[in-house]
């Protein structure tokens, strides 16, 4: 820029937060000698015109200093969230990788049980089975012992009554005590 001539430039400042633009707009001016008489009052103007502004540029950093804050609040939340998150899922694994061991331990010893009651089932059924087999002999024994005494009698009887009958006699009678 050359001197003496009246310099008018505007810095536009832009910042784009968020979706939000704020623009901010700066016009300083430079009063030459002759137009500053004339533009004494605008020179004021344009003084608290430059304040507003900056004011403004300083709400807007303000604003923009207090989403940046509140982003980062909000990551520090959402960062915390996950580490819970993380953690509560890894309890519930251990808790389900717990079950799952208890579980198993049980069931597993459910079958030994299982298989225990079988073994001894199979024993009792078989150790029935022999006493079953034990009291069909004495059974047997007895039925021939019983048959052996039958046979035994029959002869005698029968030999009684051929003697009888080459005596010629009749067998005595048994009397009992209440009548013969």
């Amino acid at each position: 820029m050359v001197e003496g001539e009246v310099a008018k430039a505007e810095i536009v400042e832009t910042v784009v937060v968020s979706k939000l633009e704020v623009v901010v707009e700066e016009s300083p001016t430079a009063c030459d000698s002759e137009v500053a008489v004339e533009k004494a009052g605008e020179c004021e103007c344009a003084k608290n015109k430059s304040s507003k502004t900056a004011h403004e540029r300083d709400v807007a950093l303000a604003k923009l200093e207090e989403e940046k804050r509140l982003s980062f609040i909000k990551a520090w939340e959402e960062s915390e969230k996950a580490k819970v998150d993380h953690k509560a899922e890894k309890k519930l694994c251990e808790v389900c990788a717990w079950e799952n061991k208890k579980i198993a331990t049980l069931e597993s010893r459910l079958i030994k049980y299982e298989e225990e009651l079988e073994r001894k089932r199979a024993e009792y059924q078989e150790t029935i089975k022999n006493k079953m087999g034990l009291i069909h002999r004495q059974a047997e024994e007895k039925r021939a012992i019983v048959e052996a005494i039958r046979g035994e009698k029959i002869l005698r009887s029968e030999e009684m009554a051929a003697e009888f009958r080459e005596i010629g006699h009749a067998p005595p009678r048994r009397c009992s005590l209440f009548g013969c």
